[in-house]
């Protein structure tokens, strides 16, 4: 079983920081991608930010210059450096990891969700 585990979520002003972490654990051969989406209410889950395996970085056009993805690959853990946030990022944050397990099976996980709200 693999569990991804989310954390870093809260309030914050206009303007201010968070930063988010995602924690994979299990039975785990290897991390392919590991991606932060996020959900509003009342739309679509959408793609924030991705980084591969070698280490490759890809992000929304929305979140570019102010959301900076980063991973520990011994500890098996992605991170979400959120700056100058807006309202219109407040959502339900999605960590997903496309990985193989022990068992040379792969698939796509999803943490549990942590809420950002951007508000004065």
């Amino acid at each position: 079983q693999v569990q991804l585990v989310e954390s870093g979520g809260g309030l914050v002003q206009p303007g201010g920081s968070l930063r988010l972490s995602c924690a994979a654990s299990g039975s785990i051969f290897r991390i392919n991608l590991m991606d932060w989406y996020r959900q509003a209410p009342g739309k679509q889950r959408d793609l924030v930010a991705r980084i591969t395996s070698g280490g490759s970085t890809n992000y929304a056009d929305s979140v570019k210059g102010r959301f900076t993805i980063s991973r520990d690959v011994a500890k098996n853990t992605a991170y979400l450096q959120m700056n100058s946030l807006k309202p219109e990022d407040t959502a339900v944050y999605y960590c997903s990891s496309l990985l193989a397990t022990t068992d040379q099976l792969m698939r796509r996980y999803w943490g549990q969700g942590t809420q950002v709200t951007v508000s004065s």
